[in-house]
């Protein structure tokens, strides 16, 4: 359910994700929805969702430090139905804010595979990902795990697999 362990697991879960993401919106049934946000410092939670057909995402933190940022959730349905993903980022690549929670829940679909990251690529730059103790997945959410968490978040990425009707 997670990302796979070890060093050179990081760098190709890193470069997975973002590819299955891409295909999942050139094959989207509905049309992806991408939407802006703030996230807000001040150390109150705060959520923000966004649904697609009987999928949805919600994304909830609380944070730390400077001002507003201008955040973007996307989310889309794979063509055939079977996939649900939700990606969560910073556009400017790195968060400045210092994060003391977060955590993203898909609703209607499983979490197959989800990766967090300390840095967003933008320009010459790569995604970061954050060590795997950092986070936890479950069926439903990922989100930042307590006393292990370094408080750097930029990117959250989910692809979660949607239930089957069987004839």
């Amino acid at each position: 359910m997670a990302a796979p362990s070890g060093r050179s697991g990081q760098w190709l879960w890193a470069a997975l994700v973002p590819a299955t993401l891409l295909c999942l919106a050139a094959w989207a049934a509905e049309e992806p929805s991408t939407a802006d946000f703030d996230v807000r410092p001040g150390g109150e939670v705060h959520s923000f969702s966004q649904s697609l057909g009987d999928y949805s995402c919600t994304f909830t933190y609380s944070a730390q430090g400077g001002t507003n940022e201008q955040w973007q959730m996307n989310v889309a349905v794979s063509e055939d139905n079977l996939l649900f993903s939700c990606s969560i980022w910073r556009p400017q690549g790195k968060s400045y804010l210092f994060f003391t929670q977060f955590k993203a829940e898909v609703r209607g679909a499983k979490i197959e595979h989800a990766m967090a990251y300390s840095q967003a690529a933008v320009g010459a730059q790569s995604d970061i990902p954050l060590k795997q103790e950092e986070f936890e997945v479950t069926e439903t959410t990922v989100s930042h795990r307590e006393g292990k968490f370094r408080f750097e978040l930029s990117k959250l990425m989910v692809v979660a697999k949607t239930p089957r009707d069987e004839l």
